[in-house]
């Protein structure tokens, strides 16, 4: 029993982390629209491995990140320009012939490596996570065991894959049922695309970046989050 709550605690979490609009779940909508829901799912499958790996990180090795800052300060500033890139392959897809497509998510890498790649490059993940498995570990939810460590990263692979699904069928849903017209997705998701690079420099130059989050210790949200947990698990 106690195994099966930290598993559904971290498919709860990882649940809705992954609904709010970032990087990785508006990549992998515009993939199902533009290529199909299967592509889509192996680009999923290919992040989700990345995460649970940082997942696993943060539970054991933040000695080794808060040794490493540059590094991670390093893959931020990568990151941002990637995203720039993702927004302006969007708007030229969209500016142009009705078959363009974005041509850094549509090329001949495989979505699985596409995803992996993406995802490796997306250090944001390290502080989210540190702060929840701070407020578990403090609650005693999860404990110092493999066993615990292994069902929690279960569940949050679960709650990502099913998170993304949620954007993968919902551009489809968009595509097949209401007729949406491609370059009209194109626009959108360049737009969002842009606006997550706006977001993402002005928490660097503020040095608001993931390192400076873990050095501050667990989010602002921990409250919240506590009575979450608590919920999740009377």
């Amino acid at each position: 029993m106690k195994l099966f709550r930290i598993l559904i605690t971290g498919l709860f979490i990882s649940f809705l982390g992954t609904l709010p609009l970032g990087t990785l779940n508006i990549a992998a909508m515009q993939i199902s629209v533009i290529d199909g829901v299967r592509p889509a799912i192996y680009f999923v499958l290919g992040a989700l491995l990345v995460e649970v790996l940082y997942v696993r990180v943060s539970l054991v090795a933040m000695k080794w990140v808060l040794r490493n800052k540059t590094f991670f300060r390093w893959l931020e500033w990568i990151t941002l320009l990637i995203v720039v890139a993702l927004a302006v392959s969007s708007f030229v897809a969209a500016a142009g012939t009705k078959e363009a497509k974005n041509v850094i998510l549509s090329n001949t890498v495989h979505r699985f490596y596409l995803g992996l790649m993406l995802s490796a490059l997306n250090p944001m993940q390290i502080p989210f996570w540190f702060g929840w498995s701070t407020v578990l570990f403090t609650k005693k939810v999860l404990l110092h065991k493999n066993q615990h460590y292994n069902f929690y990263i279960i569940g949050i692979g679960l709650g990502t894959f099913i998170g993304n699904l949620v954007f993968i069928l919902g551009g489809r849903f968009i595509v097949d049922r209401l007729n949406a017209n491609q370059r009209v997705i194109n626009w959108i998701i360049g737009g969002i695309f842009l606006l997550t690079a706006i977001v993402l420099f002005f928490k660097m130059i503020r040095k608001k970046d993931a390192i400076s989050e873990i050095d501050e210790g667990v989010p602002k949200e921990r409250k919240e989050q506590e009575k979450i947990i608590d919920q999740i698990n009377q």
